[in-house]
Parts: structure tokens; sequence; C-alpha cells
């Protein structure tokens, strides 16, 4: 399956929104990306305790409101949709940014899809039984097929991409890995495509080098997206190496690279 094939090559994702102008995973956020001329976007999505979509890195907001209010740190499954959007996830970046609420994934559709193109990270660490996939491939179709066009579906967990696919087979899914100790050691070198059974593969920048590209990219044909790429210079030589694109905490500062790797320079 080719990835976003109807958009410009290289792709180039603003990880979490532009994350280093404004706070990340907000709409605020996105809208800078936008603003900016940066054609797509990277984010994460949990269910909450109403069954919403919501949008946010980590599965609790200690990091992202550690001032805000009591609900800031308690587990986003746990909160029903009128605590979360109690929760300031901005200030923690700026003050200018106080009225940051997490925001649904609906709403990022409604307001940047198909315009951008979106990579959308489930968060979950079930093996079975979890209901984020179900729920993001009913709201991707609800959404029509324009929105379906503009999105990539990404995880750590392969189970959870293995789950997506049974449901929405003709949308592009990745694995996401790295060699963190929060990733399972058996997956930390993205055998977990082998059990999701992705599309293209999303690994961190160190395990993107030309052995990897050669074994995953070329032999296998699954393109290669790498995170987090945040100097032009590294960015140039994936590219030229054949990565798929990239995704960047700064996506302002990559703009050139890709202008260039487009016109073959």
């Amino acid at each position: 399956m080719t990835i976003l094939p109807d958009r410009a090559r290289p792709l180039l994702f603003a990880h979490r929104g532009c994350s280093s102008l404004a706070p990340e995973n907000t709409m605020a956020a996105f809208r800078r990306a936008r603003e900016l001329g940066i054609p797509g976007l990277e984010l994460d999505i949990h269910v909450c305790a109403t069954g919403e979509l919501v949008v946010a890195h980590d599965d609790n907001f200690l990091r992202t409101a550690p001032s805000g209010a009591n609900a800031g740190g308690l587990d986003i499954e746990k909160l029903p949709l009128n605590a979360i959007r109690a929760v300031d996830v901005g200030s923690f970046f700026d003050a200018a940014f106080c009225t940051e609420r997490p925001p649904l994934l609906e709403e990022v559709l409604e307001e940047f899809s198909p315009a951008l193109y979106i990579d959308i990270e489930l968060k979950s660490d079930k093996i079975s039984g979890d209901p984020l996939p179900r729920l993001a491939a009913e709201k991707l179709k609800a959404f029509g097929k324009a929105v379906e066009a503009a999105v990539t579906v990404s995880s750590f967990n392969p189970f959870s991409i293995a789950a997506f696919r049974r449901a929405a087979p003709h949308i592009p899914t990745a694995v996401i890995y790295g060699e963190s100790r929060d990733v399972p050691w058996i997956l930390r070198r993205g055998f977990g495509r082998h059990i999701a059974g992705c599309a293209y593969v999303k690994p961190c920048r160190d395990l993107a080098g030309p052995a990897n590209f050669l074994r995953i990219a070329v032999r296998e044909k699954r393109p290669m997206v790498p995170w987090t790429v945040d100097d032009p210079a590294d960015a140039a030589q994936l590219l030229r190496q054949g990565c798929e694109g990239i995704i960047s905490n700064r996506p302002q500062d990559m703009l050139d690279v890709i202008r260039l790797t487009k016109a073959g320079v």
C-alpha cells in the first residue's frame, strides 16, 4: 500500500504540531504549523472515560498541566470529557497559551483535514480488548473518503495496529519503534511490523541508517519515515538515502531541505 499517494514527496510531519513554537498537541500548535506552510501533522490520541478520542501524548496531564486542575494528574482514560475540558495544557509552555485545552480528534480533522495530511498515533499498551483502534476507525469512516485519504495511523503497539487494520484495511498504518526502555525489548528494532502487517515504519532516527533502510525499506518495500529529526543536515542525509519523509519537532527548519530535495538538489 502506498502511503498518502496524492501528497508531494518528501513528506513532512510537524511532531505534535509545531511543538517548538506552541504547546504540543494543541490547536495552537497545529494552527502554527499550517501558518508556516507545514504540509503534515503528527498527533497522539487516547480514549477518555466517556468515549471521546482526546489528543494528548502522555496518558495523564502531569507533564503538560503540572500546576493545573486536580484532574491534571489523573489518567486520561479515567477522566470524563468535561474534566478534560477543564485542564490547561498551554501554560506549561507559556502563559500566553493559558486558554488551550486538549482537543478532540474530530476537532482537528474538521479544521485541518484534508488540507493537511495527518499521522494519528494510537496510544495504548493493551494486547487485546482495546476500544481505541475500533473507535479511531469509526471516527475516520464517519468523516468520509476525503479525510481517510489524508491520514495514516501508527503506534508503538503492533497489536493496536493489527486491530485497526481489521477495522479499516484501506488506511495506511505504521509501527513506531526505538530503543527506549519504555518499549518492550522485542519491539525495539521494529519486529512489531511482522505482527501488525503495516504498510510503512517509523523508526527513531538512530535506527534509520543505511543498513536498516536497506533491510526494511528496500528489501521489504516498507517506506521509512523517521522521528524526530530536528537537524536540517540530518534530514537531508535521510532524504537522500530514500526515506519517504521525516517527523520533526522543528518542521519550520526543514522547509528548505524539503524544497531542495523536491528540486533534486
